[in-house]
């Protein structure tokens, strides 16, 4: 652990050696003779203790590798919601860790520590899981900078276990039950945006971004806002018969001047991200949409993000490979896959079924 202070003093008795967390700072260890002292696990901790309880320089601080990366390409290159998402982790991070010094990043056995951070967090696990992976993109950064010499919240297990999402799709009955609590609270507008995400897939983000510009003769062009696999990637929706005649809609909803947005809110402007969200979320929660596990028996609520899933089983229907519906959606084929056996291939089988049952019932019939 570098930053420890060292200090060899000769007595009449002999060596003796007295080690500091810092220099300056209280004392941690006691040696009588021998070499230079090898600390224990418990005094290691200490060191770690007496570090955290001060406030140390900024400039070597974890406060100003945050400051740093907030200001950096990487961080640039976030999308807005992404940025907010992970800004609010670095709060937490902030208050927890910030004053402590880089240095003390470089000890594996802080490792130790941000384990029992994340399980101090554990009553939600998606936001423990998320803090771990903010420290573990921010520590990338420094290792990237050479500001610290490893990354111990790499290798850390996720807490959350309810997360196979990309296998959770908006069937018909949910869509039509979104549209009749639509209709009643009269947000008709906010159908739109379920209905556009649909038939082309695109993130909260870029559904409410995306513009009649990025409308093509045979596609919509967009290019997505959110970094995936360190890229920004543009999708493009072709333009089949039912988001031609839902495009021609959308024309003819009232917006004030110069607003190119293909959704519009009730006012006629473009919505933010947030905005649509919790709009969407109120009319899907009074209409009461579930997804409920078949081998727990769970209940979650279906997100916006889950109406992807509907457009990807569009794409498998239509006959497309799973690698070719991954690349589209940005999945993996994995993922995909699971879509294709949950919601594809088990209905088809069912159907066969039902018409060889039908078959067979007027084969008898005739017989008799």
């Amino acid at each position: 652990m570098k930053g420890l202070h060292y200090v060899r003093r000769r007595t009449k008795a002999g060596i003796n050696w007295h080690v500091y967390a810092w220099r300056g700072g209280p004392k941690i260890a006691y040696r009588q003779g021998g070499g230079k002292p090898v600390l224990t696990a418990g005094e290691m901790r200490q060191a770690i203790a007496e570090v955290e309880k001060v406030n140390v320089p900024e400039s070597v601080s974890l406060n100003s590798l945050i400051r740093d990366w907030e200001k950096s390409p990487e961080w640039a290159a976030l999308g807005t919601g992404t940025k907010k998402t992970w800004g609010s982790q670095l709060k937490q991070i902030t208050a927890r860790w910030g004053n402590t010094p880089l240095t003390v990043w470089n000890d594996a056995r802080m490792k130790a520590k941000v384990v029992a951070w994340r399980d101090n967090r554990a009553n939600k696990p998606r936001g423990a899981d998320l803090g771990v992976m903010v420290l573990r993109e921010l520590l990338k950064f420094g290792l990237l900078r050479g500001r610290v010499l490893a990354n111990v919240a790499v290798g850390i297990p996720t807490l959350y276990r309810g997360g196979k999402r990309a296998e959770i799709v908006w069937t018909d009955e949910d869509i039509e039950r979104f549209s009749a609590e639509a209709k009643r609270q009269d947000r008709l507008h906010v159908f739109d945006g379920l209905r556009l995400c649909a038939l082309t897939g695109l993130r909260r983000e870029d559904l409410v971004t995306v513009t009649f510009d990025d409308v093509y003769d045979h596609a919509i062009v967009k290019r997505a806002l959110k970094v995936s696999r360190g890229k920004r990637r543009t999708a493009t929706m072709p333009r089949i018969p039912e988001l031609d005649a839902l495009l021609e809609e959308l024309r003819t909803r009232e917006r004030q001047k110069g607003v190119r947005t293909l959704l519009v809110n009730s006012r006629g402007v473009p919505w933010s991200g947030d905005g649509f969200g919790g709009s969407f979320n109120r009319i899907r929660d009074a209409a009461k949409i579930m997804h409920l596990d078949p081998d727990t028996g769970e209940q979650r609520r279906k997100h916006l993000h889950d109406v992807r899933g509907t457009y990807a089983t569009r794409l498998i229907l239509a006959e497309l490979t799973d690698s070719e519906v991954a690349e589209v959606m940005g999945w993996s084929v994995e993922k995909v896959s699971g879509i294709r056996r949950t919601y594809v291939d088990q209905s088809r089988v069912i159907v066969a079924i039902g018409e060889r049952i039908s078959r067979s019932g007027v084969n008898a019939s005739v017989n008799r």
